[in-house]
């Protein structure tokens, strides 16, 4: 684990979660598992304060505890986790994408809470969306659950593990840690729930009590209410299946750019058949056959099989070797190669960083050693068709920046410069590790300048939200324009440029950190698949 991407753990958990849990979670990032304890001890914190900054990790999936031999319980913070958090706007605007907002509303509660029934999800998501609604009208709770359903038959959220239920008049003590599971088969199935009702609206502060009433009142309801009939049931967002989400994405994309809009479509269309049938990390999809995917293309797709015939036998020997061929039967069987995809993918990432970093003619020789592998300094010239001096200065700056390496074959054991063969070579796992570090530098970065530029227009940006404190509760009061006009004014026009402007830097910094997130995805995908098959 590199000093980076500890760094951006650490900033993620402040911005997340504040500064208990992110110094517990860095804590524990930095020195492996250990022991409630030695949490407090070596931070220096009341074991209070480690116990509830515990409890949020836990809760959001983003540490783990195991029992040890010696009977004590361990806890371990998950790094990669952590650093999913800067991927939650992506998954929620794919959810909105898919689901529309019932299912931006339903990812975004899960992802917020780390673990939710069912039924506390969709009375949430209804009150949200009864909130943004005209007067008179409301969310149904039948609307959200269907949604709910959706998002679970196609796997983007599951079933957490829960404890195995224990009966009342066991005498056994109970264990000291509890062992979770959950049964394959039930990870997604939803609970046949009755729920009746619509969303509720808040209530103004006109009808609001005093707060020993309704203090009072909150009680009451506590003690009337029952258990909700899924108590017991927690769900949390399949992190996994949104993963697999954005790659068939970006193999989608890449076809479409590699050939046309059409070979696009047969493409996804095979990924889609196989979204549920293959694990997100299989190096390839189930074997589909041609008159399969025929059948399966979008409705009012006019394409005639003749045709797809000859996309696919197209597609199959397309050099990039995305789609293969794996039988004859039922017209031809197809797979999609999502190894090769991904390392296609991978490569040509790094191969417009070259680009942009060292100018068209070191991507040129970049490109031609991946194709050619290994390569002498003269064959490079002479391939490139660039002349002698700025080569070797090109190839040195890539060697030194290790975009390239190079390999010493010796002819005799006493490796003499005079007889000894020096090949260029680029090593794509080892350049993707050194880029993915570059890329959590860069994020952290990122981070830290918005956290810097809101620090710097702190108090103008407590007097913006002052001020339009002021005119929402004037409009719900009916105020006069020229009073509401007033109001505004406190606003001088210095002041809105100065904010305009930290709204746009603000927006910048986002849009930049999903631009490197969706670089990061990529790498992080091509390492992991590529580890799997060594």
């Amino acid at each position: 684990m590199t000093q980076a991407e500890i760094k951006l753990c650490s900033l993620l958990l402040q911005e997340h979660f504040g500064e208990i849990v992110e110094k517990i979670g860095t804590h524990l990032i930095k020195t492996g598992s250990q022991p409630l304890r030695v949490i407090a001890n070596d931070t220096g914190m009341s074991l209070d304060q480690v116990k509830k900054a515990l409890c949020v990790l836990i809760q959001h999936n983003l540490v783990t505890y195991q029992l040890q031999k010696r009977g004590f319980v361990e806890y371990e913070a998950s790094c990669s986790r952590v650093l999913r958090i800067l991927r939650y706007p992506r998954y929620i605007y794919t959810a909105k994408t898919l689901y529309s907002d019932m299912g931006e509303l339903i990812v975004e509660e899960l992802l917020l809470n780390g673990k939710m029934t069912m039924s506390a999800v969709v009375r949430k998501v209804a009150n949200r969306l009864t909130e943004t609604m005209e007067d008179g009208k409301t969310m149904d709770y039948g609307e959200v659950s269907n949604t709910f359903v959706r998002l679970a038959d196609t796997h983007f959220i599951q079933r957490c593990p829960m404890a195995p239920e224990t009966t009342e008049t066991s005498d056994a003590p109970p264990p000291p840690v509890p062992t979770l599971a959950v049964n394959e088969k039930d990870m997604y199935v939803v609970p046949n729930l009755n729920l009746i009702g619509k969303g509720k609206r808040r209530r103004s502060f006109d009808d609001e009590d005093d707060g020993e009433h309704k203090a009072k009142r909150q009680k009451q309801d506590a003690d009337s209410k029952e258990p909700p009939p899924d108590d017991g049931i927690y769900w949390q967002a399949n992190i996994d299946r949104f993963h697999q989400h954005f790659r068939d994405q970006a193999i989608v994309s890449a076809v479409a750019n590699r050939m046309d809009q059409t070979s696009s479509e047969i493409v996804r269309t095979m990924l889609r058949m196989s979204e549920i049938t293959t694990s997100s990390n299989a190096p390839y999809t189930q074997p589909l056959s041609s008159n399969e995917i025929f059948r399966s293309l979008p409705a009012g797709y006019n394409i005639v099989k003749q045709i797809l015939d000859q996309y696919l036998t197209l597609l199959a020997d397309d050099p990039l070797e995305f789609v293969g061929k794996s039988g004859d039967s039922g017209g031809g069987m197809y797979v999609i190669n999502l190894h090769k995809a991904l390392a296609t993918l991978a490569t040509a990432t790094q191969e417009s960083i070259v680009q942009e970093r060292f100018g068209s003619r070191c991507a040129r020789i970049f490109r031609l050693l991946l194709r050619k592998k290994h390569l002498e300094q003269k064959q490079v010239e002479d391939f490139a068709m660039i002349p002698a001096k700025e080569a070797k200065d090109m190839l040195y700056k890539m060697l030194s920046e290790n975009f390239v390496s190079l390999q010493e074959i010796p002819k005799t054991p006493d490796h003499a410069p005079s007889r000894t063969f020096y090949l260029y070579t680029v090593n794509t796992l080892s350049s993707a590790r050194m880029l993915l570090h570059w890329c959590y530098k860069s994020v952290a970065n990122l981070i830290e300048r918005r956290q810097y530029e809101t620090k710097e227009n702190k108090r103008l940006l407590e007097k913006s939200q002052r001020v339009e404190a002021i005119l929402a509760s004037m409009q719900a009061t009916g105020a006069e324009e020229v009073q509401l006009q007033e109001i505004e004014e406190m606003i001088t026009a210095p002041e809105r440029q100065q904010l305009e402007n930290l709204k746009r830097n603000v927006n910048k910094i986002d849009a930049s950190e999903n631009q490197v997130d969706e670089t990061i995805f990529v790498l992080e995908s091509y390492i992991e698949s590529t580890v799997k098959k060594l």
